[in-house]
């Protein structure tokens, strides 16, 4: 019976939050038991250096996590009005639990002293002499400090991934794949090439910041649930040909674009995890000329096509040119930053035109932050100048330009195949395996009425909904409701 399999669904979703804190209740205290261990002997000061760092870093960490309202703006901007108000409850559940995984297991997977496929120990965050800080191995941040950081980024990676199931998914659907995603799926991919993974110490595969560890693997995790989820009601005509759906408000959409790239400041500068060596100024530079770059190539490009300056396309190229300097950002020198940025723009452009005729991505996110996210590691290959490649490990090779060598690029290939494949399959199937038990997709009649309304009980733009004489307070309530003595008492006034 269709109560009966709600009663079920229910008490699924309660299940799971259920055993995630007898999991915290019972492992915890075990985990906590010593106390905080002072790993540098420092009795409770640090040293000045490692105190500027680590205030450098927190605050990185914020403008990281300010774009979880970017990007929230850009999904809202960009679907119906019956749909905006479903955006926010799904940014602040899915960033709550991936702060509650990634605290208890998901950074000691990432970056705890283990092996060369996972992090083994630190769970809870709470014994930070069994971690294996991300580059510089030396301690120039606190872990409290690394931990935030690392945070954001792993929750930004999770919002991007819903990006191509907007106007149609189950709320549900999101819990199962956070706990999924930010417990095991995402920790592994950042220990492989972040920490002492694999990837990093046996291929040298460079990503300073996430061309591959956050945007190819959430694009790579958005393919998997699209693919199962299927196009919003009349995206597609009878004969196959893609119908426009509007966003409701592109403004909003804009406003968003300039969030993302302000936090893109502590994306990128904030991955020095240092203050000290002067490099951070420079990776601002490089952020802000290929995210620059990106625009004006993906404008450009779209102007040649169809003779207007498409507002879509603009944000999309800074987001292209800002996702393809995240992994080079480090490690190349300022001049090669437009050209990284220009390609990325070109690729949007033409990916997202070229995608909309297959599947329904509704933000350009398979483009944007999946294609152009390779590119970026690709373009380490290229443009990897060999001073600064050592940051990422003593050895690591340059960029064909500088060396005349493929054994970079090749790297960058490999890594790419690799955690695309990885992410791929496991998020294939949990996304199955959600399909067949929970269910992944509303029904025809929630998504003609709008997520706000059939999943979250109310309205995100309620005025534009409920029946005039319903809206007291909004002005617009009928003659005989209203109280009181004066002119808006009177019918005749209240209805000129």
């Amino acid at each position: 019976m269709p109560g009966s399999l709600k009663w079920r669904r229910a008490m699924l979703g309660a299940a799971m939050v259920a055993g995630s804190l007898l999991v915290a209740a019972v492992v915890a205290p075990a985990a906590l038991a010593d106390g905080p261990v002072d790993a540098l002997g420092l009795a409770g000061k640090i040293p000045t250096g490692i105190g500027l760092n680590s205030a450098w870093v927190v605050l990185a960490g914020c403008l990281v996590m300010f774009m979880q309202g970017g990007l929230a703006l850009v999904e809202i901007g960009f679907v119906r009005g019956k749909n905006a108000g479903s955006i926010i409850a799904k940014f602040l559940v899915n960033f709550a639990i991936c702060a509650a995984c990634f605290w208890a297991v998901g950074f000691a997977i990432s970056f705890g002293d283990g092996n060369a496929f996972m992090g083994t120990s630190g769970w809870f965050v709470y014994d930070a002499r069994d971690f294996a800080l991300a580059w510089p191995r030396s301690p120039t941040v606190t872990v409290e400090a690394l931990w935030w950081f690392q945070f954001t980024f792993c929750a930004i990676a999770l919002a991007i991934v819903w990006g191509t199931t907007l106007e149609r998914i189950k709320f549900g659907a999101y819990l199962i794949y956070a706990i999924a995603f930010s417990t095991v799926i995402y920790p592994l991919a950042a220990h492989w090439i972040f920490s002492d993974g694999w990837l990093r110490t046996d291929f040298h595969v460079q990503d300073f910041a996430g061309s591959i560890v956050v945007d190819v693997t959430a694009a790579t995790a958005a393919l998997a649930v699209l693919l199962l989820l299927g196009p919003r009601r009349g995206k597609y005509a009878k004969d196959g040909t893609p119908q426009a759906i509007p966003g409701h408000n592109m403004p909003l959409f804009g406003i968003g674009i300039f969030i993302l790239w302000l936090g893109w400041y502590g994306f990128n500068p904030g991955s020095t995890l240092n203050t000290l060596d002067g490099r951070f100024p420079e990776i601002v530079l490089i952020t802000t000329l290929a995210g620059s770059f990106g625009v004006l190539a993906a404008v450009s490009l779209m102007w040649l096509r169809t003779r207007t300056f498409d507002i879509g396309m603009a944000g999309n190229g800074a987001i292209a040119g800002l996702v393809a300097i995240t992994g080079p950002a480090g490690y190349i020198d300022a001049w090669s930053a437009p050209i990284i940025g220009a390609v990325a723009g070109v690729i949007v452009v033409e990916g997202v035109l070229w995608i909309d005729r297959r599947v329904d991505d509704p933000i350009g996110l398979l483009s944007a932050h999946g294609l152009a996210g390779a590119w970026g590691a690709l373009s380490l290959g290229l443009f990897a100048a060999p001073r600064l490649a050592q940051y990422n490990l003593p050895g690591s090779h340059g960029g064909l330009f500088y060396t005349g060598s493929l054994t970079q690029l090749g790297s960058q290939a490999f890594g790419i195949v690799v955690v695309a494949a990885f992410v791929f399959t496991t998020s294939l199937a949990v996304f199955w395996v959600t399909k067949r038990t929970y269910g992944l997709r509303v029904t025809p009649e929630q998504e003609n009425a709008g997520l706000d309304i059939s999943e979250h009980g109310m309205y995100g733009y309620p005025e534009q909904f409920i029946p005039a004489s319903e809206l007291v307070g909004y002005g617009r309530e009928a003659p005989e409701d209203r109280i009181g003595t004066g002119p808006l008492s009177d019918p005749e006034v209240t209805n000129s």
